[in-house]
């Protein structure tokens, strides 16, 4: 299915990590004067504030709170470091709550020390852990799964299929997955299993951003869409033809955007939302 072409900004979400530069009221008070609907929040970004009173500045912005980055980091070779890690996520949801919002995306961890099975078997033991708080608090969690070059300690949930089944596996409608372009674009399955997130009703978000071509840091180099080699605008079509209508967010985490005025860098993103999305 193709995508339809980009009119206005109504389905636009950007993370407070896209603009680092700039703390969260400088970033709600921009993003909302550019038109941007949408803000997924960053757990730093709450940083010695009021969690409750920042998602009511967020509101009375006329922004949606989209969700909350980012709980997860569940492996450890301890129990007691696995035990920290649920208390964090059990935080994480807390603050989703009070924030406004009802989603909170996991990036789930790896533990360099053990195998990747015994990882994946912590990820899925301890979302499923959390899901009574998560269900009692009405906030939902989203797998996120990473490219394969951060399985070392980012996360030993690699591809869509992986992330699918856990979600499947541990059968919670508060349980989903988020997929990420920049992440997914190589998948030779990602058509198929975006098909099959639409089928069980839990593709919960969509991330957007670019593959520069070539990528100098593999964490820190990502790009605004058409600045690389992602099919945006394909990847875009799967999920709508999956039934999915919430926010495009764009999350980009580079050095060099960090590094230039913030305000050319969201108006470049905004004119990159609407060509090349």
């Amino acid at each position: 299915m193709s995508a339809k072409a980009i009119t206005d900004l109504s389905q636009l979400c950007i993370h407070t990590i896209t603009t680092k530069p700039w703390n969260i009221e400088e970033a709600v008070k921009r993003f909302s004067q550019a038109g941007v609907k949408g803000i997924t929040v960053w757990r730093d970004a709450l940083e010695k504030r009021n969690v409750q009173d920042t998602g009511g500045m967020i509101r009375d912005h006329g922004m949606d709170i989209v969700s909350l980055c980012r709980g997860g980091f569940f492996c450890g070779t301890t129990r007691e470091s696995r035990r920290a890690a649920i208390d964090d996520n059990r935080r994480a949801i807390d603050e989703a709550r009070e924030l406004g919002t009802n989603l909170v995306v996991l990036v789930c961890g790896a533990d360099p020390n053990q195998s990747l099975e015994d990882s994946r078997n912590q990820i899925q033991d301890g979302i499923a852990s959390l899901v009574p708080h998560a269900e009692s608090a009405n906030v939902r969690l989203a797998i996120e799964p990473l490219h394969p070059m951060y399985a070392d300690t980012r996360s030993a949930i690699n591809t869509l299929r992986q992330a699918n089944d856990m979600a499947s596996a541990i059968g919670s409608r508060y349980v989903g997955v988020a997929v990420d372009v920049y992440h997914l674009w190589w998948d030779p399955e990602l058509q198929s299993e975006i098909t099959r997130c639409g089928m069980n009703n839990h593709l919960f978000a969509f991330h957007i951003c670019d593959w520069k071509v070539p990528t100098v840091d593999l964490l820190l180099d990502r790009g605004i869409m058409g600045e690389g080699c992602i099919p945006v605008k394909k990847i875009r079509g799967w999920v709508e033809g999956a039934g999915f209508a919430g926010y495009n967010e764009v999350e980009i985490f580079s050095t060099t955007h960090w590094k230039s005025d913030q305000g050319e860098f969201l108006s470049r993103i905004i004119d990159a939302y609407k060509n090349n999305s």
